[in-house]
């Protein structure tokens, strides 16, 4: 499912499960649909299971909005005294759209103790009493903390099942473009690892530091590890250690909680010459969350200068970090928004992209460990192992089983929708704007896809002529999607058209799928019924992606 399919079945204020892999766009969407609600006048509830997830998303934890705190269980009392709090009763009544990030990270128990606390408050008997509900995340990164061995997933609560979530699994990659990599992290992902898998990440080991790139950070499993390295590496360093302290405004709980999460330190400390990395994105773009530098110098100001790795010389102030409630800060913290790039836990990694990592995954001790450290790198020629043990390469044997039904049940929820006519989908989303109080924006439709559309000579809508004419120029299926604007889901949709109009021949579009893999495809679809793909993409084991099924069920 494309970014665009999930945002339009989101506006129907569906409860939604969204997911994908590492670089698919989940934030990104999630933020569209942040935008657009407020746009509308309608202000989400925005919390995750953690605290570095939270600063991501300026939002709190789930912890904290819904009053449960650090509890492990909840008797009826203890769900009476906290909705009786009148902070959190004001909270959750005002509430209409909860959205929860990171979702793997949380567990059944959480998950059911939130809920819980939100019927009580709502004296609605319905999962979160009666609020749209949106889950963000992907089950094969870090699971929730388990006091004991078995890990108890979110989706294994009633709850989960009562939401009638809809799946929305987004196939798209935007942070990785290399194909060899790619089918590394595909073979994590679908528990396949082979030899030709594990020669291809060891020609990426490395021995000696003079290997290492300069200023990449080290990725690690366990604090210690991290602590150590970077007091190391800044004490070897000559000059004044700089410090710079941050500052903070708001009720003493919540700002210790974004401290918590935050990725650069209460107190970070400096050098001219200390490797860095950035831990927010700049308004003006000169930097992401993950950029890589060195620091070069100070500013009139005193402010560090860091000269990033494409040369750019970027004089670093103070960013904030803040906790909003109802479209209201509640509390924020404020810091150069930069860290020690030496060294880093991969729990702390998660979400960030960088262009090169330094890993020690010799100590993974946690499923889905390693595929979230090699996952923030954009290529492979990006990673340097300087250790690797089995673990690193595995993730949790449960989530391979489920994540073949979330595929599926997200497939499903794209074929309804697709079939559906725009004027329905422009009618759900009017009603779930007035049903929460908002106002509709007529604008809004024309972002939600419906355009006229002007006929060419040979009677073709204009998107579907720009599309052939592309695909006849012998590009590829990525450079298509590029040069249209579009993603690689959509310009297959608009072949699957042309050859329903009888418009498209073999010739026009074979190109874009790889000569030895069509074989394989045609036998699964031959050897299942009807026209759905899910099983034939379960038949293939995941190793060809929806869009070269469709392309090559084309070829018939």
């Amino acid at each position: 499912m494309t970014q665009g399919e999930a945002l339009t079945i989101l506006k129907t204020g569906a409860n939604v499960y969204l997911t994908g892999e590492p670089g698919s766009g989940k934030t990104h969407t999630i933020n569209e649909f942040v935008a657009w609600l407020r746009a509308c006048g309608i202000e989400p509830s925005v919390t995750a299971a953690t605290g570095i997830a939270a600063t991501h998303v300026s939002g709190m934890t789930l912890h904290s909005w819904s009053g449960i705190g650090i509890s492990e269980s909840l008797s009826r009392a203890d769900v009476d005294r906290i909705a009786s709090k009148e902070h959190v009763a004001r909270r959750i009544q005002k509430a209409k759209v909860l959205i929860i990030e990171e979702i793997s990270m949380l567990s059944a128990a959480t998950f059911e103790m939130a809920d819980a606390v939100c019927r009580e408050v709502r004296r609605v008997d319905k999962p979160f009493g009666g609020l749209v509900v949106v889950l963000v995340g992907d089950f094969f990164q870090l699971p929730p903390v388990s006091r004991n061995k078995e890990v108890q997933f979110a989706y294994r609560s009633p709850v989960w099942r009562d939401l009638n979530l809809i799946t929305c699994y987004l196939t798209e990659q935007y942070r990785q473009d290399d194909g060899e990599f790619l089918g590394v992290l595909s073979a994590i992902r679908s528990g396949l690892v082979e030899e030709m898998h594990y020669e291809q990440l060891t020609t990426r080991r490395v021995v000696n530091d003079e290997d290492h790139p300069v200023g990449a950070p080290k990725l690690f499993s366990h604090n210690a590890d991290v602590d150590r390295i970077n007091a190391a590496e800044l004490a070897k360093l000559p000059g004044k250690v700089m410090k710079f302290r941050m500052s903070d405004k708001g009720k003493d709980s919540l700002v210790e909680g974004l401290k918590r999460g935050c990725l650069s330190p209460e107190v970070l400390e400096l050098k001219e010459g200390a490797a860095v990395i950035f831990t927010k994105n700049s308004p003006q773009g000169k930097f992401v969350n993950g950029t890589l530098g060195i620091v070069v110098g100070w500013g009139a100001d005193g402010m560090p200068i860091v000269k990033t790795k494409d040369g750019l010389r970027v004089t670093t102030e103070p960013m904030e970090w803040q906790l909003e409630e109802q479209g209201k800060v509640k509390a924020s913290v404020s810091q150069i928004p930069l860290r020690l790039a030496y060294a880093m836990t991969v729990h702390k990694s998660q979400g960030m992209s960088m262009d090169a990592a330094i890993m020690d995954l010799s100590k993974a001790f946690e499923y889905g460990q390693g595929y979230v450290a090699l996952s923030r790198v954009r290529r492979l020629s990006g990673v340097y192992l300087t250790g690797l043990n089995q673990r690193a390469l595995e993730v949790h044997p449960e989530i391979l089983e489920k994540d073949r039904d979330f595929r599926a049940a997200s497939e499903a929820a794209r074929d309804a929708f697709d079939e559906m006519p725009e004027a329905d989908k422009i009618s759900m989303q009017k009603k779930f704007v007035k049903a929460l109080g908002g106002a509709w924006m007529e604008e809004g439709s024309q972002k939600s896809g419906v355009k006229s559309q002007k006929k060419n000579a040979e009677g073709l809508p204009g998107r579907l002529a720009e599309t052939l004419q592309a695909a006849r120029d012998g590009k590829s299926l990525k450079e298509v999607a590029k040069e249209r604007g579009l993603v690689a889901s959509t310009i297959v949709h608009h072949l699957e058209e042309l050859a329903e109009l009888g418009k498209l021949v073999r010739a026009d579009f074979a190109h874009l799928v790889p000569m030895d893999v069509i074989d394989e495809i045609h036998e699964a679809l031959a050897t299942v019924k009807g026209d759905k793909l899910s099983p034939v993409f379960h038949a293939l084991r995941g190793r060809h992606s929806f869009e070269t099924i469709r392309l090559v069920r084309l070829m018939k």
